[in-house]
């Protein structure tokens, strides 16, 4: 029965890169996935391409272009190497411009990048501002505050552009799973109404989605969940067949751990209701999964089932809402503690007696209180021996936030001795919210031709 291989090379916009070419140089794929879109993450590209109407894609993209596309297109290997990815961000046809650039100049011009567009739907939502997002607000309200607003898109047009031969396919948002789903349903000619198969490429997509999550990150926990050789972090990858069978694993001698512990964990990660997770390609369900181990760092799924998708798209709107101004500094040595509360105490005072202006405040010291709140924080046996004050405040006035951190500067001279290593900063805050939009108001289009 054929096989499809399918490797994740990023779990975030971010990501480290070595695991990728790993996958893509020994990992006998078929496909190499980079989802590197979070909510935040394309609100601040669409900021970005206001700036810059170049600009709008992940500043990653072209680095990892550059270490992958050697590996892609027919002279892979036995096997042809195609990559999938949301790294197009607020600029899809932007980003695949650069990566045709970048592939002429490896000499590699025959490969085939396409586009995918139609997320953006910022136009489409204003035409009823009165929409009401779920956290209340209307789109009315937000006036010249709203940056951006996409939906997550399926598998549509990524599977339209497979079908085009491409060899890289770049997308703005896509739901992360339909990343993962859409070359299995090109492959094996799933229809886009065979729930239980796609509810099980779903599953695949969403183990894959975080890359490093599935394989020990964000999971060690030394003499609990130990994980080895965590700094040579392999990312996964899944043989796929046409039933929807998998097996995760990874690249043989690539650092980490895959086994039913760390299926598991990232199985539950960002599911509400495993029995519907709702995704644009399938209502997915989870609760009947179930792992098998067939071998050393392999583990077969099981389980998955599927129904009818939902009516509706979510759309993710983007938005100014003030911003963040903060100031650190920091205290060692016997009575560091007392030292650093008294810090925290003066910021606040000075704050009320110049009248500063915002919305929301928090000061805390970093090792003490900042994550526990005092009362946990104070269970801790010993005083520690250094801390770090950290205030900071939300504003609805750049120049109010400015003047958070200027307070906390003030301490080195006008409080407690010893204090060192401040900083200061101020930064404008995005905010997401969310709401549903029908599917026929959303356009979804391939580009080719015109990207030469």
């Amino acid at each position: 029965m054929k096989t499809l291989r399918i490797g994740s090379g990023a779990g975030y916009s971010g990501d480290r890169i070595e695991p990728a070419i790993e996958l893509a140089q020994h990992g006998d794929l078929d496909y190499l996935v980079f989802e590197c879109l979070a909510e935040r993450t394309i609100a601040l590209a669409q900021q970005a391409r206001l700036l810059d109407p170049q600009a709008g894609f992940d500043p990653l993209l072209g680095e990892r272009m550059r270490r992958v596309l050697p590996f892609v297109g027919r002279g892979a290997g036995a096997r042809r190497l195609r990559v999938i990815t949301n790294m197009g961000a607020a600029n899809p046809l932007g980003a695949a411009r650069e990566v045709r650039h970048i592939a002429r100049q490896l000499g590699l011009p025959a490969l085939k990048v396409i586009a995918v567009t139609g997320d953006d739907v910022l136009a489409t939502v204003l035409g009823d501002p009165e929409q009401t997002l779920d956290n209340g607000q209307t789109l009315a309200s937000l006036g010249e505050r709203l940056v951006s607003a996409n939906a997550y898109l399926g598998v549509d047009g990524i599977i339209e552009a497979l079908q085009a031969d491409a060899d890289v396919v770049i997308t703005g948002r896509v739901a992360d799973p339909s990343l993962f789903l859409a070359p299995q349903m090109f492959e094996f000619g799933w229809a886009a109404d065979d729930w239980t198969r796609l509810g099980r490429g779903t599953l695949v997509g969403h183990l894959l989605e975080c890359a490093g999550q599935l394989s020990g990150g964000y999971f060690a926990d030394p003499g609990f969940k130990d994980v080895p050789d965590l700094a040579r972090l392999g990312f996964p990858l899944a043989e796929v067949d046409a039933t929807g069978r998998a097996v995760i694993s990874k690249v043989a001698g690539s650092g980490g751990r895959i086994d039913p512990a760390t299926c598991t964990e990232q199985l539950i990660y960002e599911v509400h209701d495993p029995a519907a997770y709702l995704t644009p390609d399938v209502s997915a369900d989870f609760s009947g999964v179930s792992f098998t181990v067939p071998g050393p760092d392999q583990v077969e799924v099981h389980g998955a089932d599927g129904q009818a998708r939902p009516v509706a798209l979510k759309v993710s709107v983007g938005y100014l809402d003030g911003w963040i101004g903060e100031g650190q500094i920091s205290y060692g040595g016997p009575g560091a503690l007392a030292r650093g509360r008294l810090a925290r105490e003066v910021v606040l005072e000075r704050l009320k007696l110049t009248g500063v202006a915002y919305e929301e405040i928090r000061a805390e010291l970093i090792g003490v209180d900042a994550l526990h709140g005092c009362e946990l924080g104070s269970r801790a046996g010993g005083e520690p021996w250094e801390v770090r004050l950290r205030v900071a405040a939300r504003c609805t006035d750049r120049a109010e936030a400015v003047r958070i951190g200027n307070e906390v500067e003030t301490l080195y001279t006008n409080g407690p001795y010893g204090g060192g290593g401040a900083s200061k900063s101020v930064r404008q805050v995005v905010a997401v919210a969310s709401l549903l939009l029908p599917r026929d108001a959303v356009s979804v289009k391939i580009h080719s031709e015109d990207l030469q």
